[in-house]
């Protein structure tokens, strides 16, 4: 009779020979599936999110509205070449901000919001 440890650990049961090949193919087989499923549901979709993240950031386009990672919301005024945007977040107030620094959830979430109005 199996036990709940062999079988959560996969391994023979106690005495009686069974063939051994096919304990070591279902440990590979097991570890095989949880990689795979570890890349289904964890890898890829961080690596499509860091895709589209790296997308958003070099379509930026001067006047388009932004919010930061830090929640300052403002204008695209001017795109740098070292890789910093010029901000305005008021009437002739700016910033300037890394480019990485601009959220593309909350960008998104602000530009679709007043789309709606």
């Amino acid at each position: 009779m199996y036990n709940l440890l062999n079988v959560f650990l996969m391994t023979p049961p106690a005495g009686g020979g069974s063939g051994g090949g096919m304990g070591s193919m279902g440990t590979l087989l097991f570890f095989g599936g949880m990689i795979l499923v570890m890349w289904l549901f964890m890898i890829r979709p961080q690596t499509k999110k860091a895709k589209a993240q790296k997308t958003f950031i070099d379509n930026l386009r001067e006047g388009d509205k932004i919010v930061t990672i830090a929640g300052i919301h403002g204008k695209v005024k001017k795109i740098n070449d070292n890789n910093t945007l010029q901000i305005e977040v008021s009437p002739g107030t700016f910033f300037t901000v890394e480019r990485s620094a601009v959220s593309m959830e909350y960008t998104a979430a602000i530009n679709k919001a007043t789309e709606t109005k």
